[in-house]
């Protein structure tokens, strides 16, 4: 029993079972000899002595040597992150094939959970709230119609709107213009920007009437310039006034000083699960740096670390949504739109600010 007692004060599962570890819910169970029952390591009940537990492989081994599963736990079934992400994937499918998005307190209902809770739990889970995701799926949706449907109005039904005018009181929402402005290249829409410059270069900010819709940085104003060009293609692009040169200022000083926050509006565009995976990286502190199969967990899909590394590569928000701070699972860096360089840069600034 002595033997017993000092192999599991040095094996690392102990320390899982003692800390109620979520996470190594799947990898093991273990076992308790005074009363019969196996159970998960993240298991509330009262903690067995270190003498009296056995570790097992999964729960068809600690059966075989004769426990039975824990009633409290109970550790044959998923684990309750699993059970919870599975139920969240299936709100979002019915959301996504709703015809109208669904009201909170009817999918509450589906979650068996109060709304207040629900709200909480998804936007946890999924990174943005029920209505702001629903509305990312159908900008993703109206998108795509617009570049195939014969006529704006045929593109507003298919995106399955049941009226033109519903989708035209939400339209500056859901696609930061009008659909014929979006369908046009962003004709007819203004989009003030300027080039100054930071620390890390030269920095072209481009502003909507939503806000801050491009942060770029590179070496070359005139290849900055082309970048936003081919992002809105036929926007009229404006020489920014005095009112927006205070603003170019403060994400200059952003830009040099992360950790002081970008306190303007943003205009963020993209897919929806694009925007799942920004609204993870904006959560990250400064100074912090996480790889991208950390992110894919944090958005509740752990198998989409590429897709992650995909969404990171499509920002045109540098630093605003940090993707400089997502690395390699081995520490190291990997690719950044604006050079390997220039995040070097932004994350030894940030590192050595929070060690002052």
């Amino acid at each position: 029993m002595k033997e017993q007692l000092t192999t599991n004060f040095r094996d690392p599962r102990w320390a899982a079972v003692l800390a109620r570890d979520v996470a190594q819910d799947g990898r093991f169970v273990y076992s308790v000899r005074t009363t019969g029952v196996y159970c998960r390591p993240s298991c509330p009940s009262r903690r067995a002595r270190p003498e009296n537990v056995a570790f097992h492989a999964d729960c068809t081994a600690a059966e075989a040597a004769g426990f039975r599963a824990c009633k409290r736990c109970r550790p044959g079934q998923a684990p309750a992150a699993e059970a919870r992400a599975a139920l969240m994937a299936r709100i979002c499918r019915y959301i996504e094939l709703a015809p109208e998005p669904p009201r909170l307190a009817a999918l509450a209902r589906q979650a068996r959970m109060s709304p207040f809770y629900f709200q909480r739990v998804f936007k946890a889970m999924v990174g943005l709230s029920p209505r702001a995701y629903a509305l990312a799926h159908r900008s993703q949706r109206v998108r795509g119609e617009l570049r195939r449907a014969g006529t704006v109005t045929q593109a507003i039904l298919d995106a399955g709107f049941n009226s033109g005018g519903r989708f035209y009181a939400t339209s500056n929402a859901v696609l930061g213009m009008t659909p014929r402005a979006f369908r046009a290249g962003g004709a007819h829409t203004a989009i003030r920007f300027a080039v100054g410059d930071c620390a890390l270069g030269v920095v072209l900010v481009a502003q909507s009437d939503k806000g801050i819709c491009a942060i770029l940085l590179g070496a070359d104003p005139e290849a900055l310039l082309r970048e936003l060009q081919d992002r809105f293609p036929r926007a009229e692009l404006l020489g920014g006034d005095a009112g927006f040169e205070r603003c170019v200022a403060a994400v200059v000083k952003f830009v040099d000083a992360p950790a002081t926050g970008l306190r303007l509006p943003l205009d963020v565009r993209g897919t929806v699960f694009q925007q799942r995976v920004w609204q993870a990286l904006r959560a990250i502190p400064a100074g912090t740096r996480v790889s991208y199969a950390d992110v894919a967990r944090r958005i509740g899909a752990p198998r989409s670390a590429r897709a992650v590394a995909r969404a990171c590569a499509a920002n045109t928000l540098a630093v605003a949504i940090p993707c400089h701070r997502v690395v390699r699972t081995d520490g190291a860096l990997s690719g950044y739109r604006w050079g390997i360089q220039r995040k070097r840069a932004l994350l030894e600034r940030e590192s050595g600010a929070k060690a002052g």
